[in-house]
């Protein structure tokens, strides 16, 4: 900011966390500009110009709580964007949607790099594409959704399917194969969810090359909003200045989509189709299009997505699906029938499954590993009325082995050990490979069902229907 003296007015409306400014100037505060309402007061708050109102006027969503504000009280323009910390201080801290510290601990040096939370997307001609597979340990993602480094991931599911358990095992996996810095962003998060998260990653040990950005339930529409955008200026830091691979995780992008349909009501636009905000695809596309990967460092994003009422064809749903690489769908169905991770293996999909990516034999097990399941699928309804023995004996043989296949892609999960009693499982990518070939080679259609639910590899299953495995 130059010389000049600061641009500053008084608050002349407040309806919940929107505030009208009138400012005594011409040069008004740009769209996106942070605004200090109370500067120099105890209870000073941030707000972010939305739109402009008249010559003079403008109005602003705060990114705080507005007790104690009223008509009258003072502000100063910031000359700017909101600015956050970045860098190597933020590292095992948690924080709010302004950089602020939020785990009791120390606060941050004085002399912590701040970056804008509004920065553009890499230029697409120094953009790199993802193409390297990532792999989890899960087998039903490695062998039919493959992640790649450097891309965007999104878990699709309605409430409690399981995807914050799903993302956490990610967490748990990826960081176990990961060499860089994790920036989590709680976006409309649980306090639970976040105690959670936050001791999970302090026992594994990885809370050190991690940063944590909350914005929670109960905070205003605006920091849910923004909160994303503060996580991804953390990443970006690390990307760009740093040269360093960032792996982003995103706790519930529905919840920015939510909380900037709650903005736009508040700020008087008219809604669009299902009652969203109209300016839903720019939004998603303003978050969306700054994770991507350049030379020599990448940011990978897996992104939770809730889906209302279980419709896929929410607006809000396809405006996110269209920006990634790698989409898992979680089935309430599957899960009922207790097949977790409950992921739907036809509707889930990859531009990494590819021969030219993954490789001609991967390609060609998962094609078939997809058909089997698809022609059981196809078959349950005759099978549901008239019995297994009116079918032919192929279609017999097509649905044993994919009923083994559904079970045998079952895991159990290292987060959930000390629900399930269960140990965990981390299944390398050619162990599921050669399980997958061996059951559609026929090897395990003697075995019973339940020797292939919830395991490993095909040695440990092979080892338990030797011994018999319970009903």
């Amino acid at each position: 900011m130059d010389n000049a003296a600061p641009v500053t007015g008084t608050v002349t409306a407040i309806r919940g966390a929107v505030l009208d400014v009138r400012l005594g100037t011409a040069a008004l505060p740009r769209i996106d500009e942070a605004l200090e309402i109370d500067p120099d007061g105890p209870d000073r708050l941030i707000a972010e110009v939305q739109s402009h109102l008249d010559a003079a006027s403008v109005r602003a969503i705060a990114l705080q709580p507005v007790g104690g504000i009223r008509r009258g009280t003072q502000v100063r323009a910031t000359g700017g964007p909101v600015m956050v910390p970045v860098g190597e201080a933020v590292l095992g801290r948690v924080l709010d949607v302004l950089g602020a510290v939020q785990d009791r601990g120390p606060k941050l040096p004085e002399d912590t790099e701040r970056w804008p939370i509004h920065r553009a997307p890499p230029q697409l001609s120094g953009q790199t594409a993802a193409t390297t597979v990532f792999e989890t340990g899960i087998k039903v993602i490695d062998l039919l959704i493959p992640l790649a480094q450097g891309g965007k991931a999104g878990m699709f599911g309605g409430a409690g399917v399981g995807k914050t358990v799903l993302l956490m095992e990610l967490i748990r996996a990826m960081v176990e194969r990961y060499r860089g810095i994790s920036v989590f962003a709680g976006i409309g998060e649980r306090l639970r969810e976040g105690h959670e998260l936050l001791s999970d990653m302090h026992e594994s040990g990885v809370l050190p090359r991690t940063c944590l950005v909350f914005g929670q339930m109960n905070e205003p529409p605006g920091a849910r909003w923004r909160v994303g955008l503060t996580a991804l200026t953390v990443a970006e830091f690390f990307r760009d200045a740093r040269h360093t691979d960032v792996l982003l995780l995103i706790d519930n992008v529905f919840r920015f989509v939510q909380a900037g349909s709650e903005v736009s009501g508040l700020l008087g636009r008219l809604p669009s189709r299902v009652g969203y905000q109209p300016t839903l695809a720019s939004e998603v596309a303003a978050l969306q299009e700054r994770i991507t990967s350049v030379a020599g460092a990448a940011i990978t994003a897996v992104e939770a997505v809730y889906v209302p009422a279980d419709d896929f064809t929410d607006p809000a749903v396809t405006a996110i699906s269209g920006h990634l690489d790698s989409i898992i769908m979680l089935s309430r169905e599957m899960a009922a029938e207790g097949m977790y991770p409950a992921i739907d293996p036809l509707a889930s999909a990859s531009v990494l499954l590819d021969a030219a990516v993954v490789g001609a034999e991967h390609e060609r097990t998962a094609a078939a590993v997809r058909a089997a399941l698809a022609r059981y699928r196809d078959l349950r309804d005759v099978i549901a009325l008239l019995g297994m023995e009116e079918l032919g004996a192929q279609d017999r043989l097509v649905v044993n082995r994919a009923r083994r296949l559904q079970r045998f892609l079952t895991q159990p999960f290292m987060v959930t050990e000390a629900f399930t009693g269960s140990a965990g499982r981390s299944v390398p990518l050619a162990q599921t490979l050669r399980g997958c070939r061996a059951i559609l080679d026929g090897e395990a259609d003697a075995w019973p069902e339940a020797a292939l639910y919830m395991i490993g590899d095909i040695d440990e299953a092979r080892a338990r229907a030797t011994q018999g495995a319970p009903a």
